[in-house]
């Protein structure tokens, strides 16, 4: 299972775990763009809105077993300095990035262990390491995240289900068009003399550590483009 899987790191994950055997079911908002990712790797698409207690209830209810459940839906809102920050956008990234996890956790992750061998990603961030000049709504709420992710690990030690936290940096997605409400030429800024990720190279590492063997869990993958060095530096080229 996938959440935001309609687009980006999800939709990539989706793919690359279908590659790699699993029947994947795709859960986002925007259920059209699912079930044209689902058709191609023969998953299923569900309509799931991390926000709504009533929609995640719903979207478990409908799945009777699960070994993976990738939690990816999230993003962030705004990029301002504290003093100015708007309460609404802070509201929305608590409430996906933070609430939206537990949510999902919560509805299924009785379902991953009961499969004997189950794992749980969470597609954090460095913002879940580090904080930056006006990003504290999106690297507080990512560090509760990342906060709630460890805390499972220890609380259901001995149990059959692994905990792995993927924390991307710069991955050229819809992500900085979001943040900046749609401006592009903003968000193009964001990539602008260097490499970045693509959704792609995150789903391979995500891929990666859902099919090691069972004793093997890899806690907290860091993965960043080579061009990129910590949240507030890196190299570009002119």
């Amino acid at each position: 299972m996938v959440t935001g899987g309609s687009s980006g790191i999800g939709a990539a994950t989706a793919r690359a775990l279908a590659a790699a055997g699993f029947h994947v079911v795709l859960g986002a908002r925007r259920v059209r763009r699912c079930q044209e990712i689902a058709d191609e790797i023969d998953g299923t698409a569900m309509a799931l809105d991390v926000l709504d207690p009533d929609s995640v209830a719903a979207f478990a209810a409908a799945v009777p077993a699960a070994r993976v459940l990738v939690n990816n839906a999230g993003g962030a809102k705004g990029f301002e300095p504290v003093m100015v920050a708007e309460e609404d956008q802070w509201r929305w990234m608590w409430e996906a990035n933070v609430l939206g996890t537990l949510r999902m956790t919560r509805a299924l992750l009785p379902k991953l262990i009961d499969s004997g061998d189950g794992v749980l990603v969470t597609v954090t961030s460095i913002a879940a390491l580090e904080t930056y000049d006006n990003g504290s709504g999106y690297t507080s709420a990512k560090h509760a995240q990342a906060a709630v992710h460890r805390t499972l690990r220890g609380e259901h030690l001995g149990q059959p289900v692994r905990f792995v936290e993927v924390a991307p940096g710069m991955v050229e997605t819809e992500f900085s068009l979001v943040r900046f409400d749609g401006d592009a030429e903003q968000a193009d800024r964001v990539y602008a003399g260097l490499t970045p990720l693509t959704a792609r190279d995150v789903a391979e590492v995500i891929a990666f550590a859902v099919t090691r063997p069972a004793h093997v869990n890899l806690d907290l993958i860091v993965v960043k483009p080579r061009d990129q060095h910590s949240a507030m530096r890196a190299y570009r080229r002119p």
